[in-house]
Order: C-alpha cells, then sequence, then structure tokens
C-alpha cells in the first residue's frame, strides 16, 4: 500500500458494521442510531425508534456502553408498543 492510500495520522479505517448495528455517533452529541449502510465516505444512522437518516463520519462514531444499548432498545420497545413504528 502507498503512503497517498493510508488513512490520515496511520490509523486504519473502521469497519463496516452490519445493517441494523446500533452505534453512537459522537459528532452529534452522543446520538444513538442504527447503521443502515455506507454512501461514499460517510456511514447512514437512523434513530432506533423511526425517523430520517443522518450521515455520520466513521471516525466519529463508537459502539454503545451498555446503558445507551439498553436506553435505545427500551426506546424502541416503547415506541413500537405505542404503535409510532412498526
Amino acid at each position: 500500500m502507498c503512503a497517498e492510500d493510508s488513512p490520515p495520522g496511520g490509523r486504519k479505517a473502521p469497519q463496516v458494521p452490519d445493517t441494523g448495528t446500533l452505534l453512537v455517533d459522537t459528532g452529534r452529541r452522543d446520538r444513538v442510531g442504527e447503521f443502515r449502510g455506507a454512501a461514499g465516505p460517510y456511514w447512514s444512522l437512523r434513530p432506533v425508534c423511526g425517523g430520517t437518516e443522518w450521515e455520520a463520519e466513521p471516525a466519529m462514531v463508537r459502539e454503545p456502553s451498555p446503558t445507551e444499548r439498553l436506553r435505545a432498545e427500551l426506546a424502541r420497545c416503547n415506541a413500537r408498543s405505542e404503535g409510532r413504528i412498526l
């Protein structure tokens, strides 16, 4: 691999997660979303209770903590029980 092909700072590029994986976008105040796919250099994330997708920089995304994961899954269950999402 050439030096031009290496990611900036010598870091490895993040591996693209599976669709539906919960992630935290640190560039948007730790907003939790489901991974929907890659769109050019960005990853598309969708709110766990439905809504408009947003694009996140892969370097600004991390896995959720157990508390964040539980909070997101509970919010999804509540929205589903209230009929807000299918």
